[in-house]
């Protein structure tokens, strides 16, 4: 064979050997040695670009600057993940809560929990509610300019500067002169065992913002047991605040206001609904945004909320373009395309569509824009006039043809808020809306004939119809919030209905009540059923989540109030009790998927209805009646207070003859 040998071959004493030098590199290693040298030239002019000693005043270097620092601070989080527990069966690793006494003597478990521990602290220790650089956007105050407070400015309330003086509560009193909801004094009699159940759920409060704020501050729901952003929640991986806007009235209530000021200056600054390019439920955002900040304006006065209100608002509106004017369910703000949930058909939800009108109605109230209760309304008389089936509302609904879908009915999902905001309607309007409340007898009187059930124990609970027969002998959990429902009903309107009415409150409370005693954990499931043997209990394993939902809270809270009978607010300590022993991790709060496991698996979910509902209702239950006294506010489905109109001075109508839709007339 002629030719040139390989490089890779040379003789010696006739043997072929390797060859350790050639004239010259393959071109593979050329490519190779090229780009090394370029990720050196790469990495030293990032250094320069990325590094604070090097950062420029320009906005877009200060932009990566900011970058930098958020990421040295979560530096620890990201190299180092928090330890992994098991289940309770040890079948496999899982994200759960590990407790005292489970790290056993892997001194690598206990030194990473040590650190991670320490870092919390150490995050914690930052003045304590003093808002990071890194993490905020600046004040709208403080933003242009001279130091100078915002129109409508928050003022602290007169909450008590020692710690002897404590005994402070938020009131539902106005102080003269004054557009802000202030909060005055208790009293010197206050119960102090009362007032440290009211410190601990302010406490808890305290836990699951903080942690909020420091793991997924701007986004919209926090991984507790993760320590990093919820990106597959009801609003997607999108910067919405949805914690933020939830949890800041929740806030103000308690008290909480250099809390208020960091979300309301992130409000201000950060919320853009219109440039949102991803599809969110017009139901969800309707009663957790425009619900919040509605509620905002009303204790506050400031503008900035309500046309936030009325930019999110706006964003909706593209949904309601259907022949009936009954939205779809899902809405793209950025190029206003609307759709329905694939596995609803082309029905919209009963729920859903029937879940508008009060906060559509308010905010039409405080901006002067009639364009709002016109949508509402507008559904409201499809509901009116539209055939139903033995006086019961089916919860699927078709908004190209206004005929009923699949004839399904429940009190619990896809059907429950609409009820309620039947009865909330004719309650916001100061009993105006006489058409609210004949829609919510009527369909009460005929889904009690129906629906409400006895146990052979004597637990009474709602079940599911299917063509005017029982479907399921279940009560879902969202269902639990009947109980204050019934008896808002009994006694804002005597008729031959309020005594029955306010009997079944009480039973229906009393059951939710027993779907938590009858579980490990003290806390209720999904859902619970009423087969056989079986009462109270679940038996499919996706029913036995607790979501750190509020329903049976908000129950509790309305008993309380209505009844002043003691049972009410002993039920609502086991729960928080519960919440304490089984939902609180280090990094806030998360549901848990077993309830009937005395060491449940955490879902790593810190709702933001966590904040919104449950410590809400759980703080009033312990608060006075002074607090958002239930004969001038109106709490939304989200538990939003809303001032009742021509009730409340601080329901702040707008005066029409100004064009609050022109820029130049807005406060």
């Amino acid at each position: 064979m002629t030719g040139i040998l390989p490089s890779y071959q040379r003789f010696v004493n006739g043997v072929p050997v390797p060859s350790i030098s050639r004239r010259s590199f393959r071109l593979r290693e050329k490519y190779l040695i090229v780009s090394v040298l370029l990720t050196f030239a790469i990495v030293w002019l990032g250094a320069l670009f990325y590094l604070p000693e090097f950062k420029s005043s320009n906005s877009v270097n200060d932009s990566v600057y900011k970058v930098y620092k958020r990421i040295q601070k979560a530096g620890p989080e990201l190299l180092m993940p928090p330890p992994l527990a098991q289940n309770d069966v040890g079948e496999f690793p899982v994200v759960g809560i590990v407790r005292h006494g489970e790290e056993g003597d892997d001194p690598h478990i206990v030194e990473d929990r040590n650190r991670l521990r320490a870092k919390i602290e150490e995050d914690m220790g930052m003045k304590v509610l003093e808002r990071p650089q890194f993490d905020l956007a600046p004040s709208v105050s403080s933003s242009k300019g001279p130091s100078k407070p915002p129109v409508d400015a928050i003022e602290e309330p007169a909450f008590a500067k020692k710690d002897s003086d404590r005994n402070i509560l938020p009131s539902g009193h106005k102080a003269e002169g004054s557009n802000k909801y202030e909060v005055v004094a208790l009293g010197p009699g206050a119960d102090p065992d009362v007032k440290a159940k009211l410190e601990t759920v302010k406490e808890m409060m305290r836990h699951a913002w903080n942690n909020y704020k420091l793991y997924a501050w701007g986004k919209n729901e926090l991984k507790p047991m993760s320590k990093r952003a919820h990106l597959s929640s009801v609003f997607g991986a999108g910067d919405l605040g949805a914690t933020i806007v939830d949890g800041l009235d929740t806030l103000y209530l308690m008290g909480l206001m250099d809390e208020f000021r960091e979300g309301r200056d992130w409000i201000a600054e950060n919320l853009h609904f219109n440039e949102m390019d991803s599809e969110l439920s017009v139901f969800e955002t309707t009663i957790r945004f425009v619900g919040g900040l509605l509620t905002c304006y009303a204790f506050t006065g400031d503008t900035v909320f309500r046309d936030k209100a009325a930019e999110v608002a706006d964003a909706l509106l593209p949904a309601f373009d259907t022949p009936t004017g009954l939205p779809f369910a899902l809405i793209n703000p950025s190029t206003k395309g609307s759709r329905q949930y694939h596995w609803a058909g082309p029905n919209s939800i009963l729920s859903e569509v029937g879940t508008l009108h009060l906060e559509f109605t308010y905010l039409s109230e405080i901006t002067g824009r009639d364009v709002y209760k016109q949508k509402v309304d507008r559904i409201r008389d499809v509901l009116y006039n539209i055939e139903k089936p033995n006086d019961l509302y089916p919860n699927f609904i078709n908004p190209r043809t206004g005929q009923w879908g699949q004839r399904h009915v429940s009190l619990g999902a896809l059907g429950d808020s609409f009820y309620e905001y039947l009865l909330k309607a004719w309650l916001l309007s100061n009993r105006e809306d006489e058409q609210a409340r004949l829609m919510f007898d009527t369909a009460m009187q005929a889904a009690l004939d129906k629906m409400l059930r006895v146990s052979p124990s004597g637990l009474s609970y709602l079940a599911e119809l299917r063509y005017g027969r029982v479907y399921e002998e279940k009560m879902d959990h969202l269902s639990c919030f009947a109980g204050g429902m019934f008896a808002l009903a009994s006694t804002t309107l005597e008729n031959s209905l309020s005594e029955r009415y306010m009997d079944v409150a009480r039973k229906l409370t009393h059951t939710c009540h027993e779907s938590y005693a009858r579980s490990e954990t003290r806390l209720g499931p999904e859902a619970f059923r009423f087969t056989g043997a079986v009462e109270a209990r679940a038996q499919k394993s996706n029913e036995k989540v607790y979501l750190l939902r509020p329903e049976t809270f908000e129950s509790y809270f309305i008993m309380w109030r209505l009844t002043k009978e003691q049972k009410y607010r002993d039920w609502g300590w086991e729960a928080v009790q519960a919440l304490e022993k089984h939902c609180r991790v280090e990094g806030g709060y998360t549901g848990i998927v077993n309830v009937y496991h005395q060491n449940p698996q955490g879902d790593d979910v810190q709702q933001s209805f966590f904040l919104a509902e449950t410590l809400k209702y759980l703080y009033l239950l312990f608060a006075d009646d002074s607090i958002l006294p239930l004969d001038e506010w109106v709490l939304n489905t989200e538990a939003h207070p809303l001032p009742i109109k021509n009730k409340n001075p601080l329901y702040r109508a707008a005066d029409k003859s100004i064009d609050l839709g022109n820029e130049d007339n807005r406060v």
